[in-house]
C-alpha cells in the first residue's frame, strides 16, 4: 500500500494499523487540483475497504499544509461551457469532504504551516487536529469573492458555534493555533518536530481499542451532530456558480493576480 510515483499528489502508505495519508504536491504549496481530490478519493476508498486498517493520519509535505483550491483550475470550471458539466466538477469537494468525513476508521491531521480554503476544510473534517505552535488556519474565500464550499460550513459551525464560524469564514482571516486551540478547532498544539509523532501516537491509541466499538461510536456521534447539516446544505455549490458570475469576483481575482486591494461595488 503506497503511491510513490512521480505523478502521485497524494501518498499511501502504512504503519501497522495505522494508514497515512500524505499531501505531497509541496512545490504548489499543497494547493488542490482535480487530480490530487482524485486521487485522495481513491485513496480513501481503499482505506474504508481494509479492515485491517484501525486509524488514518492526514499530513503533508511541506512546510505548508495546503493553501486550498489551485485557482488555475478554478478558472477552468468557470470556462466549462455547460453549465450542467460545471456544477458536476463544483460538487467533487463536497464528495471528498463526505468521504472523509464518513471513514469508518478514526482520523487525525497533523497541520503545519497555513492551512487555508481546502486545506482548513480537509482537516475540519477529519475527528481531531494537532497543528505545530506556528501552524495558521482559515478560509480566505471570501477575500476573492466566492462562498466557503465544500459542504463545509456545517462542520466549522459543530466545532466552532455559530459566531466564531462566522468569524472565520466571514472575514478570510488566518488565525493562529492557540487561538483555534482555545476556540475548539484545535485539539492538540505542539512543536514542529513532534507534529508527526503526536498525530501517530493518537492515531496508535485508537488503533489498539476494539475497533468495532471505535466505529459504531464515530458513526453515531457524526450521525447525531451532522444531521442538520445533511437535511440542508446541498446548495452551495450552485452558491459557488453565482458568485463567480459577479463583477466582484473578477475584480477580486483581478486584484489578487496584481497584489492591489480590489475595488468592490456589489455586483
Amino acid at each position: 500500500m503506497t503511491g510513490t510515483n512521480d505523478t502521485s499528489h497524494v501518498l499511501l502508505t502504512r504503519e501497522a494499523q495505522i494508514a497515512v495519508l500524505t499531501l505531497a504536491r509541496e512545490e504548489k504549496r499543497n494547493a488542490m487540483n482535480r487530480e490530487m481530490m482524485l486521487q485522495l478519493l481513491s485513496h480513501l476508498e481503499t482505506i474504508a475497504a481494509d479492515e485491517t486498517i484501525r486509524a488514518v493520519v492526514l499530513c503533508a509535505r511541506g512546510e505548508t499544509f495546503s493553501v486550498g483550491a489551485d485557482l488555475g483550475q478554478v478558472g477552468d470550471i468557470l470556462s466549462e461551457p455547460s453549465l450542467l458539466v460545471a456544477r458536476r466538477e463544483a460538487e467533487l469537494g463536497a464528495t471528498l469532504m463526505r468521504n472523509l468525513r464518513d471513514l469508518p476508521q478514526p482520523t487525525v491531521c497533523a497541520v503545519q504551516g497555513v492551512a487555508t480554503g481546502a486545506g482548513a476544510c480537509l482537516a475540519a473534517a477529519c475527528d481531531f487536529r494537532v497543528a505545530s505552535e506556528e501552524a495558521r488556519l482559515g478560509l480566505g474565500e471570501v477575500k476573492i469573492g466566492m462562498n466557503l464550499m465544500w459542504h463545509a460550513i456545517p462542520a466549522f459551525v459543530e466545532l466552532l458555534g455559530p459566531a466564531r464560524a462566522k468569524q472565520l469564514a466571514m472575514s478570510g482571516r488566518l488565525l493562529d493555533a492557540a487561538q483555534l486551540l482555545d476556540w475548539g478547532l484545535l485539539d492538540r498544539v505542539c512543536t514542529a518536530d513532534q507534529l508527526q509523532g503526536q498525530a501517530m501516537d493518537w492515531a496508535g491509541e485508537y488503533a489498539s481499542l476494539p475497533p468495532i466499538a471505535v466505529q459504531m461510536i464515530k458513526r453515531s456521534i457524526n450521525r447525531y451532530s451532522q444531521a442538520l447539516g445533511e437535511s440542508i446544505m446541498h446548495m452551495d455549490h450552485d452558491q459557488w456558480l453565482l458568485t463567480t458570475r459577479s463583477a466582484d469576483f473578477r475584480e477580486c481575482l483581478d486584484a489578487f493576480a496584481q497584489k492591489r486591494t480590489p475595488r468592490l461595488e456589489g455586483r
